[in-house]
């Protein structure tokens, strides 16, 4: 089979290598849609790791099943998960599951972006989902991504009153936008630095989109005359660009919830305004990954249409030209969603 080892953004070179052999308790899964996720092009979290075989939001077919396998046959249309929780220490009891020690232990073998992968047991046994008739592959792939905004938001706790703010308009700010209105958010906002991203997020709901660059320090006063004199309820950082942090700090009403979603670079040291923070009883939350609920959620959330995908998928590439479609990624002025089809 074909996969496509990754070096560094511009340097990801096509292998072939044996289809895995499948153990106990494992299933086979033909790789048919694998989205290239913001993460994938983090060269600092990436190359270090390097080389590799990335791509996790991925869907496909059951191509062979384990004897000792319930719940799965051969030729079931899927999605699969590469992280789970060991769902029994006191971090997942807790309800902290992305916490866990297995969560950040567990992968498939060897990753999305080839044409099979073999999932292990733990995976298996909890981290495979059956589609529904009507789900597209496409659209099935975006049920990892939304899992992680799902989490984000449910722990966030969005209310049907709050007015939500997005710092960074790329695809899973985009998801912020659609999942804070199904949840029955009273407005969301949204800034980027793109206007191509602005536009999206319009198209997504956005009652206004802000050009973080040109705003500045004005967003504050942005925000108050477009939401009747108050700040957001709930600031979700989108973007790992340092500079956006203060700007989303200076967008919090008293009481208001900010959620690192998107984490700057681990050496860059931040400075954070604890006295006012405190003042203010703001929360303070980060969301890392998704649990296996969650991502159940967001597929309901795709199946029902509550939770739009499949017009956010700008391209759909061979795996012969992945580079291209990590080039776009990291470029981000002209694509949303990416989805490499092996």
């Amino acid at each position: 089979m074909r996969v496509a080892v990754y070096h560094s953004n511009s340097d990801i070179r096509i292998e072939e290598r044996p289809v895995p052999e499948i153990g106990p308790d494992e299933i086979l899964m033909r790789v048919r849609a694998s989205g290239i996720c913001g993460s994938d092009v983090m060269e600092w979290y990436r190359v270090p790791k390097a080389p590799l075989v990335l791509g996790h939001e991925v869907a496909g077919d059951v191509t062979e099943v384990d004897g000792g396998v319930d719940g799965v046959r051969v030729g079931d249309r899927v999605v699969v998960t590469h992280h789970v929780p060991c769902e029994a220490c006191h971090l997942c009891e807790a309800g902290h599951e992305t916490a866990c020690e297995t969560l950040h232990t567990t992968n498939f073998d060897p990753g999305g972006f080839s044409e099979y992968v073999r999932v292990p047991p733990l995976q298996t046994d909890r981290g495979v989902l059956v589609l529904p008739d009507d789900v597209s592959y496409e659209d099935a792939s975006f049920v990892e991504p939304l899992g992680c905004v799902v989490r984000s938001q449910e722990r966030a706790g969005v209310r049907p009153d709050d007015t939500v703010l997005v710092i960074g308009s790329g695809i899973s700010g985009l998801l912020h936008i659609r999942l804070a209105l199904a949840l029955g958010a009273r407005r969301v906002f949204a800034t980027d630095v793109s206007p191509y991203r602005l536009g999206w997020a319009r198209r997504s709901g956005a009652a206004e989109a802000f050009d973080a660059i040109a705003t500045g320090e004005e967003l504050p006063a942005l925000v108050r005359d477009a939401n009747d004199g108050r700040l957001a309820d709930l600031v979700l950082l989108c973007t790992g660009a340092r500079t956006a942090i203060p700007q989303a700090l200076d967008c919090l009403e008293p009481g208001a919830t900010f959620v690192f979603f998107a984490p700057p670079p681990p050496d860059e040291p931040l400075e954070m305004p604890m006295a006012e923070l405190w003042r203010r009883e703001v929360t303070i939350r980060t969301a890392y990954g998704a649990a296996p609920g969650d991502l159940a959620r967001a597929l309901e959330l795709i199946e029902s249409g509550e939770v739009r995908v499949g017009d956010l998928v700008t391209h759909k590439l061979p795996l012969d030209e992945i580079e291209r479609g990590f080039q776009l990624v990291a470029d981000a002025s002209e694509s949303v969603k990416v989805i490499v089809e092996p």
